[in-house]
């Protein structure tokens, strides 16, 4: 045994972190290879001959390294065949509702249950005795995962592509209006707006009860609540300057999309174009609103999203960090108290205005300035 050998195996046989076999092993060579009889190293390690000199043939046959470590073994042959495997694959892509089950979705126990029953009618004996923990396995395997939902968006606009360019660009003549430094010489006002609906005013039937150092370190609630109604919130940012013009109001129809158009259009010179972008929501594309821009030529340019793209739209992400930030927990004793409430929390924004970004797919974006 060389002296590299011997040192590995010195700091396999005092490691802390190592397998306790390989720990074991390690201390064996180094036995027998400091002259120690089989039984004394037997001894003095409290474990029997045969697995010393088992250890000692591997190391012999195929070296004291390989000697740590088990061999590979054949191991039991596979009982379930893969025909049997691709059955319960194609299975747990299906939905069990198609099967004639109450469950939109797998569980692991619906699903061996169900192999169990139907195994031997489609030729399958070899999943007689299935167990829930090797469905998980064989699905993990394959990597299926019934149990689990993903989202994904559909593109239901054929359309969609251009329309989507349309947004972009103006995104792209933000950023670039934005890097001129001065933005009040900008002669065009960049909105996103949208309406966020179905905002609740939800009460109290108790007093919530305040945090105590050492006893209760979060609010308390009465898990029982009262629901006062519902508002829209009818809100667009400046895409320049991150100030956000906003409406709350009971409904978000037509009449209350012109209200809100119009408290834009006293915020801006009158030289201005106000482009804005938004869905395409019946109020903004409607009879009404069309004769209202009429009255206005020129002052107004919409730019829609694509149909099933609201996402493309900057104001969610404003949406979002209101939901996730004034909303959450919000609790109101009436529907005043909660339209006085998104006023002020616009009001507080807009004393220190966020200015949102757009990055996706500028870069694919040339806009030609003019001279």
């Amino acid at each position: 045994m060389d002296n590299d050998v011997r040192d590995r195996l010195a700091r396999i046989a005092n490691s802390r972190t190592e397998p306790a076999s390989s720990v074991e092993r390690a201390r064996i060579l180094l036995g027998y290879a400091g002259g120690q009889c089989i039984s004394s190293i037997a001894r003095s390690l409290r474990t029997n001959r045969p697995k010393v000199e088992r250890c000692i043939d591997k190391a012999l046959a195929f070296g004291a390294l390989a000697a740590l470590f088990d061999m590979p073994r054949n191991g039991r042959t596979r009982e379930i065949t893969p025909e049997a495997r691709a059955w319960v694959v194609s299975l747990a892509c299906q939905k069990p509702k198609d099967l004639g089950y109450s469950y939109e979705l797998w569980t692991t126990r619906l699903l061996s249950q169900h192999i169990r029953e139907h195994c031997m009618d489609t030729g399958h004996p070899s999943l007689e005795r299935l167990a829930r923990g090797t469905v998980s396995k064989m699905l993990r395997q394959s990597k299926v995962r019934p149990h689990k939902i993903s989202y994904y968006l559909e593109r239901r606009d054929p359309e969609f592509e251009s329309k989507m360019a349309q947004v972009l660009f103006v995104y792209k003549e933000v950023e670039l209006a934005s890097l001129k430094g001065d933005v009040s010489e900008n002669m065009v006002a960049y909105l996103s707006y949208d309406e966020k609906p179905g905002i609740q005013a939800i009460g109290n039937t108790c007093q919530d009860l305040s945090p105590v150092p050492g006893k209760h370190p979060c609010v308390s609630r009465d898990y029982e609540y009262k629901r006062n109604g519902t508002v829209s919130l009818l809100a667009g940012i400046d895409l320049l300057t991150g100030h956000v013009h906003g409406l709350v109001r009971n409904r978000h129809r037509s009449v209350e999309f012109i209200e809100f158009l119009k408290l834009v259009d006293s915020q801006y010179s009158k030289e201005m174009v106000i482009r804005i972008v938004l869905d395409n929501h019946s109020a903004h594309i409607s009879k009404e609103t069309q004769r209202y821009l009429a009255t206005l030529p020129n002052r107004f340019e919409f730019v829609h999203t694509p149909t099933h793209g609201s996402w493309l739209n900057l104001i969610e992400s404003f949406f979002a960090k209101m939901t996730n930030t004034f909303l959450r927990g919000i609790r109101v004793g009436s529907k005043a108290e909660l339209v006085r409430r998104i006023e002020q929390y616009l009001a507080e924004t807009n004393q220190m205005p966020v200015i949102f970004r757009w990055k996706y797919g500028l870069d694919s974006i040339v806009v030609e300035q003019a001279a």
